[in-house]
C-alpha cells in the first residue's frame, strides 16, 4: 500500500496526458505539482515513466510537451541492420539531421576499442535520427581513416556507416554489442533535446570483417518508447 499514492499520481498524469493533443505544452512544474498536490521532486520522478514511453518530451528552456501516440521501430537484434532499413521495412519514415564528419587521432581508449595503434588517424560520424521532427536516436561511429575517408563519401551519403560499407562490398561478418541503460551526457542531451541525466538505451558496438579486424566502433543512444528491440532465442537442451 506504500506505493498507492505514487501509483495514483501516475494514473492522474496518464489521464491528463491522454486528454491533451500532441504538441501541446503541459503546465509548468510548479503549476502541475500544485495542481496534483505533490512536490516537484515527486512529480519529476512520476513523469520519467511517461518520458521513457515517448509520450512526453522535455525541451531545454521550453517546457514539457505531449508527444501523443508515436510509431515504434520494432525489431529483433539477431541481424544487424541500419535504422533506415528497419524503418523502411515497417513503412516508417525517418530522417537524419546534424550530420557531422570529423577527423581525429586515436587516444588510448578508442585505440583499444578499434585495436589500432595510438594516434591512428580516424574518421568520426555523428548524426541525429528523427521521426517526423522529433529526435529519437543519436549515433556516433568511429573508424580508422583507411576504412572510411570523408573525401570518398558520395554526395548522397546520409549518415549510415553500415549501409555505406555494405554497398561498398566490405566483407562484414559479425557485430558485438553491449546493451545498457545510461543517463544522457550534456552532449547527447543537447542533440536529443532532452535533459541531462535522462535515461536512454545505449548500444556500444564493434563491427568486424571476415579477417576479424574491427572496422567500426559505434555508440548509439535511443530514446525509450520509440524503439522495441528484442532477441529471439532457441531453447537450450540439457
Amino acid at each position: 500500500m506504500a506505493n498507492f499514492p505514487f501509483q495514483r499520481l501516475q494514473a492522474d498524469l496518464a489521464n491528463l496526458i491522454s486528454r491533451m493533443p500532441g504538441g501541446q505544452r503541459l503546465p509548468s512544474e510548479p503549476q502541475l505539482a500544485k495542481q496534483l498536490g505533490v512536490s516537484r521532486a515527486t512529480l519529476r520522478e512520476a513523469m520519467r515513466t511517461f518520458e521513457t514511453q515517448g509520450l512526453i518530451r522535455r525541451r531545454q528552456g521550453s517546457g514539457t510537451f505531449v508527444v501523443g501516440k508515436v510509431p515504434v521501430i520494432d525489431s529483433g537484434l539477431e541481424i544487424l541492420e541500419s535504422l533506415d532499413t528497419m524503418a523502411k521495412r515497417m513503412g516508417l519514415e525517418v530522417s537524419v539531421s546534424d550530420l557531422h564528419i570529423e577527423e581525429l587521432f586515436a587516444d588510448q581508449g578508442i585505440a583499444n576499442d578499434l585495436s589500432v595503434p595510438l594516434a591512428t588517424k580516424l574518421t568520426r560520424v555523428r548524426r541525429v535520427i528523427r521521426e517526423d521532427t522529433r529526435p529519437v536516436a543519436y549515433l556516433v561511429d568511429t573508424l580508422p581513416e583507411e576504412n572510411l575517408n570523408e573525401k570518398d563519401l558520395p554526395a548522397a551519403f546520409k549518415g549510415s556507416v553500415l549501409d555505406y560499407l555494405l554497398e561498398r562490398g566490405d566483407p562484414l561478418t559479425v557485430s558485438r554489442a553491449a546493451i545498457s541503460a545510461t543517463g544522457a551526457s550534456a552532449e547527447v542531451a543537447k542533440a536529443l533535446e532532452i535533459q541531462r541525466g535522462d535515461v536512454l538505451l545505449q548500444f556500444v558496438s564493434q563491427l568486424y570483417n571476415a579477417t576479424g579486424k574491427v572496422m567500426d566502433f559505434s555508440v548509439s543512444y535511443f530514446i525509450p518508447g520509440y524503439f522495441n528491440f528484442y532477441v529471439v532465442r532457441k531453447v537450450g537442451r540439457a
